[in-house]
């Protein structure tokens, strides 16, 4: 992290200030030619929203996906050591270099996909501090980590699919959620990696006493962020908020990405706007956070993997609205009598 240029949470606030407002004309362009096409008003359900929604946030009509792009990104996590995952902190790089030899399923969903996959490692060597005895990361480490994912939106991309990978970041992510929205910890928390009855209860001990132990720190959400976040999740946030500035829509994968991007939501309520989640994870804790985003999931599969499989599975499935947007004669071009 030392190499990252500086920052501070006072230029990420300048970013969400600047942020762009969707392209009305583009969705009322989208909307316009759906009503034409040769179909029953609506027979094409959530397709026709998502084809407006991708018009909007990419600022053109008729939208295309010509080259999404998959990015995922890997940090540590100092609560690991504190035994709640299933798996030692050392499988963080070990899947890394699953991802760079292309043996994981991400690789082979972009693949599928024709999706671009890069893989950003974020400081392995040195993971976040044990949030449960003081704040994961400090301020300037927090910023740089946001900074380091702004800089993964490359120009030229018109579709952003994000994930993660970092042993201990369901924990993070459950933390995160209690932190933003109450209740208790056992309603954030869930078996991560497969925990078992035990750690499952320690997990839960840990979330509770560390938001307990930071609640006077945590007076805005990039605070809540520092204190209890990862170097990916802030990593996240930081290529949610480009992606907004490049016009870029966005698909975020399961609990710990959405997480992430909770804290974007809690600083500006339309800040996710550009954005949507691909699916609903088995962690009992993304279910109720999507409730609480307003964002109703494209697909439910019981998947709990991370590393952006669920944002890339839906690549194939906004590439389909589009297609059907784009190619599906009118009732004019048809010669087909429209509704009576």
């Amino acid at each position: 992290m030392a190499d990252s240029a500086p920052a501070s949470f006072e230029e990420i606030r300048a970013v969400l200030r600047a942020f762009p407002e969707p392209d009305t004309d583009a969705r009322a362009a989208a909307a316009a030619r759906d009503a034409r096409l040769t179909k029953p008003a609506g027979a094409l359900g959530r397709l026709e929203e998502l084809v407006q929604w991708l018009a909007a946030w990419q600022g053109r009509h008729p939208p295309r996906i010509e080259r999404p792009f998959t990015a995922v990104f890997v940090g540590n996590h100092g609560i690991a050591a504190r035994g709640v995952s299933a798996y030692p902190a050392e499988v963080t790089k070990q899947m890394l270099q699953n991802f760079i030899d292309g043996g994981a399923a991400v690789n082979q969903l972009c693949d599928v996909a024709d999706s671009d996959l890069r893989v950003y490692e974020l400081a392995l060597d040195e993971p976040t501090r044990d949030f449960s005895a003081e704040p994961a990361m400090s301020e300037e480490d927090c910023a740089r980590a946001v900074a380091y994912g702004m800089m993964a939106v490359e120009p030229g991309i018109d579709l952003l699919a994000l994930g993660e990978m970092g042993i201990g970041n369901t924990t993070s992510a459950a933390a995160l959620c209690h932190a933003l929205y109450g209740g208790s910890a056992s309603e954030w928390v869930g078996r991560g990696t497969g925990i078992d009855d035990a750690r499952l209860a320690n997990k839960t001990a840990l979330i509770a006493a560390a938001v307990e132990k930071h609640r006077s720190l945590m007076t805005e959400p990039l605070e809540v962020l520092r204190c209890l976040g990862g170097f990916e999740l802030a990593a996240i946030l930081g290529a949610i908020m480009a992606a907004r500035m490049a016009q870029v829509p966005v698909v975020l994968d399961g609990y710990a990405c959405t997480a992430a991007a909770s804290i974007l939501h809690a600083m500006d309520s339309n800040g996710l706007d550009h954005c949507v989640v691909a699916h609903v994870s088995v962690e009992p804790g993304h279910r109720r956070l999507l409730a609480r985003l307003g964002k109703q999931p494209l697909f439910d599969l019981g998947l709990r993997l991370g590393e952006a499989s669920g944002a890339v599975l839906a690549i194939p499935l906004l590439k389909a609205a589009c297609a059907c947007h784009a190619g599906m004669a009118t009732f004019d071009e048809a010669g087909v009598s429209g509704p009576g």
